[in-house]
């Protein structure tokens, strides 16, 4: 963080949209824990720190009485623990902007941390609203944004509040540095060859991606449920699998232009079919352009997975998003495991790995895998966007 720092206040928007149980305890601190190296880098430079986050949807789901429920989205729930991993008290002000908080952030020492409550609670934060914004800013003397799993949102604290600061008032911090520059490697100068594996539910999803991506990749691995609406553009029978019936002929012309290019895709040759969407069903390994008429693929087969691993194994550059299959079912886990086993081996032997979207990271961390990987991205839908090449909101409010 190019941004001096000693005896100031710093602003920090930080990602703190951690899952809560019925008693509102944590149930992953993942997303707490990666920003404390940029927390800590401020008050070990003389700073103090202001926090804000968003917590859930809390403007979605509402109570009974169709109020918003400020108990079950606050931010409260996260300060003992935060100040536990800090090692230092932490102030809690319940509010994000007005006179309570105005006097938290007047008395602020250096090395003091302060949290606010959940951004969300206010609709001008989505809005993007510049008051509300304006009375952020005025907290602190300098702004930094550390979310990066918010930067492709134009909200109020991951972007308009950064038009109140100079440019040597803001910046990146470590999180959202490292995401960026991470991403970069695979978006802008990846080392060949490069191999993409997709995956997830349907096409329409993954469709801006797998078109940027058939500009670079030389392999382009396509699994989960949106592979059979591929299998099916190519003929294949795929019996009740989910089908996207009005992008078969989107998926033809992405197999067309990948020839055109010479680009190699690869898609499953054999799946783990099921007689229905269930964690307890009947389960056979079937082709995939051959699934019966009752079943639906659940899964990458054995085949797959092997294919699939032996072009991993041959890249210099691997981008992972989505999962091969339902991965929340242990039935039809395995595609997916060996899929993060593969990226782990090809890492392991040189190859730089970034890996990106809740299911793939989620099969990485039950691995224990995490640290086998050049890159687990905390941003899910942001990066996305960032490897689709849309200029990311959050970022753009900074760097320009």
């Amino acid at each position: 963080m190019k941004i001096d720092i000693a005896g100031k206040k710093a602003l920090i928007r930080v990602d703190f949209n951690v899952p809560l149980d019925k008693d509102y305890n944590i149930t992953d601190d993942t997303r707490m824990r990666a920003a404390l190296p940029t927390i800590n880098a401020v008050l070990d430079a003389g700073g103090s720190v202001i926090l804000m986050s968003h917590l859930g949807r809390p403007g979605k789901k509402l109570k009974e009485d169709g109020s918003m429920d400020r108990e079950r989205f606050s931010l409260v729930h996260l300060v003992d623990h935060l100040a536990t991993l800090l090692g230092r008290p932490v102030k809690f002000v319940a509010d994000t902007i007005g006179n309570d908080v105005k006097n938290a952030a007047g008395w602020m020492q250096a090395g003091d941390v302060l949290l606010l409550e959940n951004t969300r609670f206010y609709p001008e934060e989505k809005s993007g609203d510049d008051g509300f914004a304006h009375a952020l800013a005025e907290l602190a003397d300098v702004y930094i944004n550390d979310a990066f799993g918010s930067a492709h949102r134009a909200h109020a604290s991951t972007t308009t509040v950064a038009n109140h600061f100079a440019p040597s008032e803001k910046a990146f911090g470590l999180l959202m540095d490292r995401e960026v520059t991470q991403a970069s490697k695979v978006l802008n100068d990846p080392k060949k060859p490069l191999v993409a594996i997709v995956g997830g539910a349907k096409v329409s999803d993954k469709i801006l991606l797998l078109e940027k991506l058939l500009e670079s990749v030389d392999t382009l691995i396509i699994g989960g449920a949106m592979a059979y609406t591929f299998v099916r553009g190519k003929g294949g029978q795929t019996g009740k699998s989910l089908v996207e019936e009005d992008k078969i002929d989107l998926a033809i012309s992405l197999l067309d232009q990948a020839a055109a290019a010479g680009v190699t895709i690869l898609l499953p040759v054999d799946s783990i079919a099921a007689n229905e969407f269930a964690a307890d069903a009947q389960n056979q390994v079937v082709e995939s352009a051959a699934i019966p008429d009752d079943w639906m693929g659940l899964d990458i087969g054995p085949q797959a997975v092997a294919e699939f691993s032996r072009a991993i194994a041959q890249a210099k550059t691997i981008l992972w998003n989505g999962p091969m299959g339902v991965f929340e079912m242990e039935a039809f886990a395995n595609g997916t495991k060996g899929i993060a086993q593969a990226v782990a081996s090809a890492t392991d032997n040189g190859a730089f790995s970034l890996v990106g979207g809740g299911d793939s990271v989620a099969a990485v961390n039950l691995l224990a895998l995490g640290d086998q990987i050049s890159h687990v991205s905390t941003g899910g839908g942001a990066m996305l966007e960032f490897l689709e090449g849309k200029q990311l909101p959050g970022i753009a409010a900074i760097a320009g």
